[in-house]
């Protein structure tokens, strides 16, 4: 399985990513070990995912998504909770 995720940050920020593995990304991001942006923003709070059977399919997923605005992404985020 892959997955397409946001994080939220703890300075509230966002961050949008894909993984084949979410529960070991999520434990990477915290850990310090994840992408260079949240390494600065810890602890991350997983708010959003989708799944996909291909890895292809959840990076266009990601591309997608990381061209929205804040406020389509909150949007995003109010329709999956």
């Amino acid at each position: 399985m892959n997955y397409t995720y946001i994080v939220k940050c703890c300075d509230g920020s966002l961050y949008t990513g894909w993984t084949n593995d979410l529960e070991k990304r999520i434990a990477n991001h915290n850990s310090g070990k994840g992408a260079k942006y949240t390494r600065s923003r810890l602890p991350v709070e997983l708010v959003y995912y989708e799944t996909f059977s291909s890895k292809e399919e959840a990076m266009e997923r990601e591309r997608i998504i990381k061209r929205l605005k804040r406020g389509e992404k909150i949007q995003l985020l109010n329709s999956f909770s």
